[in-house]
């Protein structure tokens, strides 16, 4: 039996962040939590990473409660523990030690083998004005698009 192909995305974290690296870090997970994942009851509003004491934490991650779970469910908004080596630890140390940048989820996936993975990036804070030059290109390629298929 395929299950079908998880992906929950941050669609905030492109508008709100200019993005500088990315990263592919493993989740520490309870039992209930990763049968969550896989039925695709998860959400990165509002999440960020932070490092404290040489580890990378997700914070604020959402993953609904496991439906079947018994006593012993997890906690929907606790933190978690991203599994990264420890040169990527020490750069994304250092860099979100420097001011105005931010580590932040794009988004969550289940790879091939079946283990959840969340792509993670350092990013810079855009500005209003950042924003609103995004939006009025975004809509410039949309009627680009839009002129050459008529």
């Amino acid at each position: 039996m395929k299950l079908a192909q998880v992906n929950i995305k941050n669609r905030r974290a492109t508008f709100d962040f200019d993005i500088i690296d990315t990263y592919v870090a493993g989740i520490v997970l309870t039992g209930t939590e990763i049968k969550s994942i896989r039925l695709g009851k998860a959400g990165l509003t509002d999440s960020f990473c932070y490092e404290n004491n040489g580890e990378i934490w997700i914070k604020n991650m959402y993953i609904g409660e496991y439906f079947y779970g018994s006593y012993n469910n997890h906690s929907s908004r606790r933190d978690r523990k991203l599994l990264l080596n420890k040169k990527e630890i020490n750069e994304l140390g250092k860099a979100s030690k420097d001011n105005g940048f931010s580590i932040i989820p794009l988004k969550v996936f289940v790879n091939d083998r079946g283990l959840a993975k969340v792509q993670i990036a350092l990013a810079k804070g855009k500005k209003a004005y950042d924003k609103r030059q995004s939006i009025k290109e975004r809509e410039d390629k949309r009627e680009i698009d839009r002129m050459f298929k008529h």
